[in-house]
């Protein structure tokens, strides 16, 4: 199937994941957007970009995580994007390895917050970015993550 714009999946969980992720909002301009996390609550702040509900989970919850990751295969299959990029955390993860195998270009931007180091899912999603970028430059180092800046 040809595109006349470039699919980007743009996926994170809540709270400031997802406040970082729609600060990269004006990146996207051009491209056909899909934005995904877990709370429908957040479909406002999608404005006219699709908008799509994954299932959210934390390391504490094997069976939670299980779910996550078959939503995010499920919506990936489903969504066939060019890009997928993600500010983190478990559905991020999860999307970056799965679209890593299945041919997507992948984007990780570690949070803000994790300031001291890597987040656990960004020091481990590393591997499958085709771009690994951290928004502090203490943490940037040779083979990645790399500093360009931050969305804040």
């Amino acid at each position: 199937m040809s595109r006349t714009k470039p699919k980007v999946l743009a996926i994170a969980s809540g709270g400031g994941h997802w406040v970082q992720l729609l600060r990269l909002r004006p990146a996207f301009e051009g491209c056909e957007l899909v934005f995904a996390t877990a709370k429908e609550g957040y479909r406002a702040d999608a404005g006219d970009a699709e908008f799509r509900v994954i299932f959210d989970a934390n390391r504490s919850s094997k069976i939670g995580l299980l779910k996550c990751a078959w939503s995010v295969f499920k919506l990936l299959r489903t969504e066939r994007p060019d890009v997928v990029i993600s500010t983190g955390a478990a559905p991020g993860f999860f999307a970056l390895k799965m679209g890593k195998m299945m041919g997507f270009r992948t984007i990780w931007l570690d949070s803000i917050a994790n300031a001291e180091e890597l987040s656990m899912s960004g020091a481990q999603a590393g591997a499958s970015a085709d771009l690994w970028l951290t928004q502090w430059p203490h943490l940037a180092r040779e083979g990645g993550p790399t500093c360009m800046g931050n969305v804040l």
